[in-house]
């Protein structure tokens, strides 16, 4: 089972010690909904030896049953990516990597073990155990850091030395007074440790309560070790890869322990940081514990000795000063992206633009998103392109290219698929001369997410010749959350994988956000995040117009007209040249007294034509194609009928005064209500003004003041500016110094 190898690889990737207990149930229902075993999960749960426990796997399997929202396979993938696990390129073997994957090439491989040469330890020449000790300690913790280490040791039945918990209730800056104090003895400040076995350190700081991951106080720093190599070759590579190491100490056995800067914010980001540091150490030759992954994790303690070997600092402060500074260059020196160019070398031989796929709109190898609600029949539309570019004739009134295409179909039956292609041809009119232009992928049932799709079509397609591949629909292999900006452009980087592989335009489709659409841009009506619009070189946009009842009318009577009109081309063509005129032939009712006069006998039939030709009016919905480009001028709208199961172009300008369906009648009632609110307001304002007028000065005619004045007792100011243009407005004048009713008489 290939999805099966697929799955426990990417699992390899994810500790379930790091796991809540709800990420673990989770990463079980997975494995259910995917068809694996109990065995399969539970062989993965004990690498938790905390918390595993034979037999709860299988128990907990029964209880999974079938849910309306399933946990799938795309959560272990998530689980995987999170811990540092990388897609493979379309080039290489495809199954995901193991721990023990050997990778030459590529992915952050800095390091040739095959020509590197080792670079020898030295042993200090002069013992100073206390000097080693405090050197460790002043490099990696602050003073008032609590330290945790161990001395005291167990055997196993193999014979194997281990740890016991040790102490961690002391800080750094007491640790360092007591050791330049000791007079050399190391054993009199952290207790007398076995020399059969050796000591430990913790390199993390802890609270002082327990050893534990949560009793780690600050996620600085992470253990690097391995010892599957020679000592000179772990040296070496761990310093051609600019590993930014704090501390590198040798073991006293067969590893180094470089202590490397994580300098994490929290846990979670520590365990992102380590598994990506570990993911491009195991690239490059250094096979390390997954183990050693805890921040709580000891590391062995410079300034002892063990089993005869002392346990020494190798070096400090090595490769690059900080965490940041070190992923920067690891991602930076393995790119494969082109270097900068002046444009001088091209100003006088500029290169060819690639050709035109949809004239006006669309060149080859670049990428298109049509976009539109369920009712605007995006699929079928596509399939209209699919058939344009074989037959090299207009979409939507744009010239295509000649050439052959892939439509991935992900939705679709293989039968309807096909139904739908031979349905469209036949409604365009359009004899099927070059069909073996068009290849069908149908996937329904099959489709896999976009990044795992992606290197399965370049390889179909290598050697195909396709000039457009047209993927339908995206929801189908959507990965990850369509708000996030950052996944998103994760999920359309595989379309420029594949534009880019093929040199062959990438054409997709995507539904419309809930909402009415009219009133927004063409490039913020896609659902999800906005890279899906800003993406795409061409973005295509479908909205829906409301057909008013006069239009409706209108095309009622041009549908019956043409029956008519074919029934005299038919039965009466002398009648029609001579009898009837370009007026008639526009009127229903005229071609009806026509039809009654000359054509007697076709009536019955007429009749059963109209009624279809009525109803098939009625059954089409009106839209407006917009659009914005990157490489072609923005386009004028097209108007058009979608008429199942074919779209037609308004030639004759009928949709042009349409607005998009539910937003002209908002908009008219917005606007009445603004004018009624306006009207409102100056009609409460008249009316204040006539009571002042009224009553501020005991009924006789008052002058500004006593009007100004009676607004300020009612805690209404008011200027006399404002009260001269209430007079103008609302029909009184001054007369005499005081206001009075216009009578049309001489004003002062």
């Amino acid at each position: 089972m290939e999805h099966k190898l697929d799955l426990m690889a990417l699992l390899s990737y994810v500790d379930p010690s790091f796991l809540s207990y709800q990420e673990w149930l989770n990463v079980g229902m997975a494995l259910k909904y995917e068809g694996y075993t109990a065995s399969d999960w539970d062989d993965w749960s004990k690498r938790d030896g905390a918390r595993y426990h034979p037999g709860e796997c299988f128990k907990k399997w029964t209880s999974f049953e079938g849910a309306g929202n399933p946990v799938t396979g795309a959560t272990i993938t998530q689980m995987a990516k999170d811990n540092g696990w990388m897609p493979r390129s379309a080039d290489r073997e495809e199954r995901e990597l193991g721990w023990d994957d050997e990778i030459a090439g590529g992915d952050y491989v800095v390091v040739d073990r095959n020509w590197i040469e080792g670079k020898e330890i030295h042993e200090p020449a002069v013992w100073n155990p206390v000097q080693q000790l405090t050197t460790y300690l002043e490099t990696l913790f602050e003073a008032s850091e609590n330290v945790g280490y161990v001395v005291d040791t167990w055997q196993n039945d193999d014979g194997k030395y281990l740890p016991t918990k040790g102490a961690w209730d002391r800080t750094a800056g007491e640790l360092i007074q007591c050791l330049n104090q000791c007079n050399g003895d190391i054993g009199s400040v952290l207790g007398d440790y076995d020399p059969a076995a050796g000591a430990w350190i913790r390199f993390n700081p802890l609270d002082g309560r327990g050893i534990k991951n949560e009793n780690v106080t600050e996620f600085r720093y992470a253990l690097v070790e391995s010892d599957t190599m020679d000592i000179e070759k772990q040296n070496a590579i761990m310093r051609e890869l600019e590993l930014p190491i704090a501390v590198m100490v040798y073991s006293g056995g067969k590893s180094l322990h470089a202590i490397v800067r994580i300098e994490a914010a929290n846990y979670d980001e520590y365990r992102k940081r380590v598994d990506y540091l570990y993911n491009v150490c195991k690239k490059n030759g250094l096979n390390i514990d997954n183990q050693n992954r805890n921040p709580s994790r000891l590391s062995r303690m410079p300034g002892v000795e063990r089993n005869g070997k002392k346990q020494f600092i190798v070096d400090v402060n090595i490769g690059k000063g900080s965490w940041a500074e070190w992923h920067e260059w690891i991602e930076g020196i393995n790119d494969d992206l082109p270097d900068p160019e002046s444009l001088t070398d091209s100003w006088e031989n500029m290169p060819a633009l690639a050709p035109p796929l949809i004239e006006g709109v669309l060149r080859q190898g670049h990428k298109m998103l049509m976009a539109g609600p369920s009712k605007a029949g995006k699929s079928f539309a596509l399939i209209e392109l699919s058939i344009a570019i074989a037959e090299g004739i207009k979409w939507l009134g744009w010239q295509c290219t000649q050439g052959k295409v892939l439509y991935v179909n992900l939705e679709l039956d293989r039968a309807s698929c096909l139904h739908r292609f031979k349905d469209v041809y036949q409604a365009l009119g359009i004899p099927p001369r070059n069909i073996e232009n068009i290849d069908i992928w149908n996937l329904r049932g099959k489709s896999v997410p976009m990044d795992k799709l992606a290197p399965k079509l370049i390889r179909r397609a290598a050697k195909k010749g396709y000039i457009a591949v047209i993927i339908d629909p995206i929801y189908k292999v959507l990965t990850g959350d369509e708000n996030s900006a950052d996944q998103m452009a994760h999920f359309t980087n595989q379309f420029d994988k594949i534009a880019t592989e093929l040199g062959a335009s990438v054409i997709y489709c995507h539904h419309h956000s809930k909402g009415a659409q009219g009133g927004k841009k063409s490039m913020d009506r896609a659902s999800g995040s906005g890279v899906f619009a800003r993406d795409p070189d061409a973005l295509i946009d479908l909205v829906e117009l409301e057909v008013t009842e006069a239009l409706q009318k209108q095309e009622e009577n041009k549908a019956i007209c043409a029956v008519y009109q074919q029934l005299f081309e038919k039965f009466n063509p002398d009648y029609l040249e001579e009898y009837i005129s370009q007026d008639d032939l526009l009127s229903a009712r005229a071609m009806e007294d026509h039809a009654k006069r000359a054509l007697p006998a076709q009536m019955d039939a007429a009749k059963e034509s109209i009624k279809q030709a009525v109803r098939s009016v009625r059954i089409r919905s009106a839209w407006r194609v917009e659009g914005t480009l990157r490489e072609y001028p923005k386009f004028e709208p097209v108007n058009m009928w979608f008429q199942y199961p074919i779209h037609k172009v308004d030639d004759v300008g009928s949709l042009k005064d349409l607005q998009p369906f539910g937003e002209s009648e908002p908009w008219k009632k917005a606007t009445e209500k603004r004018k009624a609110s306006a009207k409102q307001e100056r009609r409460t304002k008249e009316a204040q003004f006539e009571d002042a007028v009224n009553n501020c000065n005991f009924g006789e005619p008052p002058a500004v003041k006593d009007v100004v004045e009676w607004f300020g007792k009612s805690g209404k100011e008011v200027s006399e500016r404002t009260v001269r243009d209430w007079i103008k407005r609302y029909g009184y004048v001054l007369k005499d110094g005081l206001i009075v009713k216009d009578g049309g008489e001489d004003h002062d």
